[in-house]
C-alpha cells in the first residue's frame, strides 16, 4: 500500500485542494484511491467536511474520517472542550493500515502542520507521519513568509526522520507579486526537494471536469500530472499567467 501524508506549513494553505488534485489524477489513471482525514475539527456530525470537497472535486468516494470534534481548534484542544475521547497516533495508524490491500494509493490529509497536537500526551501529526512510514508532501503558500514557514516544517521532518517527497504550492495567485515569483525558485532550493505542483487559486470552485484538467496541468508527471520533470514549475506558472 502506498500511503502519502499531505501536510501543510499552516492552516489555509490549500491542503484539501492539493489532496483532491492528487486523488483526481491518480483515479483518472486507473488507480484505486482512498482519502483519509484522520481527525476533522470545526464541524458537527453530519456537516460536510474536507472529504466532501474531495469527493465533489475528484469524484473519489472511498473516503474515511475517524474522529470529529465540533470546535475549530487543534485536535487536542477540540477534544478537551468537547469532552469527547482523544485518539492516539497508533490508533490512527492502525485504522489507516486496515486499508492495506484494498487501494493502490492512500492519501492522508493532516490538520494544520506537522507539530499540531493530536492529544494531551503531546503526540503530533509528525508522530503520525513517522509511524506511517511513507513519504510526506508539504503544501506551502506562495507569497512572502512562506520560505521561513517551509524551512521550519522541513527541519521538523528532518529531525524526526520523516521523508519528504516534495512541495506543492496550494494556491498560486492570478497576479503574483515579486515575492511569489522568486519563491518558485527559492522553495525547491530551500527544500532540496522538487516542486510537485503549483495549483491555481480558486480551483476549489471548479466543476469536476475542469478540476481534473487543471490538476493534470498543474502537477508534475512524478505525481500523475503533465508537467515534465525537466520543466520548471516557474515556467508553468508563467504560462498560466499569460493564458
Amino acid at each position: 500500500m502506498n500511503v502519502t501524508l499531505v501536510t501543510g506549513t499552516g492552516t489555509d494553505v490549500g491542503k484539501t485542494i492539493a489532496v483532491a488534485a492528487l486523488a483526481a489524477v491518480a483515479a483518472d489513471a486507473g488507480q484505486r484511491v482512498a482519502v483519509v482525514k484522520p481527525i476533522q475539527t470545526g464541524l458537527r456530525v453530519g456537516e460536510p467536511g474536507d472529504l466532501a470537497d474531495v469527493t465533489r472535486l475528484a469524484g473519489v468516494t472511498d473516503i474515511f474520517e475517524f474522529v470529529r470534534y465540533p470546535d475549530p481548534l487543534s485536535p487536542e484542544a477540540a477534544a478537551r472542550r468537547s469532552g469527547l475521547a482523544e485518539v492516539t497516533a497508533t490508533e490512527l495508524v492502525t485504522a489507516i493500515q486496515r486499508l492495506s490491500g484494498d487501494f493502490d494509493l492512500v492519501l492522508v490529509e493532516g490538520a494544520g502542520g506537522l507539530l499540531v497536537r493530536i492529544n494531551a500526551a503531546g503526540e503530533t501529526f509528525s508522530d503520525l507521519a513517522a509511524l506511517l512510514g511513507g513519504e510526506t508532501i508539504v503544501v506551502v503558500a506562495a507569497g512572502l513568509g512562506t520560505l521561513n514557514h517551509t524551512a521550519l516544517t522541513l527541519e521538523v521532518a528532518r529531525n524526526r526522520g520523516i521523508p519528504i517527497a516534495g512541495l506543492i504550492v496550494g494556491s498560486w495567485p492570478s497576479a503574483p507579486d515579486i515575492a511569489a515569483q522568486e519563491n518558485l525558485q527559492d522553495l525547491p532550493n530551500l527544500a532540496r526537494r522538487p516542486l510537485l505542483g503549483v495549483l491555481p487559486e480558486g480551483l476549489g470552485s471548479a466543476d469536476r471536469g475542469a478540476f481534473l484538467a487543471a490538476a493534470r496541468a498543474a502537477l508534475s508527471e512524478s505525481v500523475g500530472g503533465r508537467v515534465r520533470s525537466g520543466e520548471s514549475m516557474g515556467s508553468y506558472a508563467k504560462r498560466q499567467e499569460n493564458s
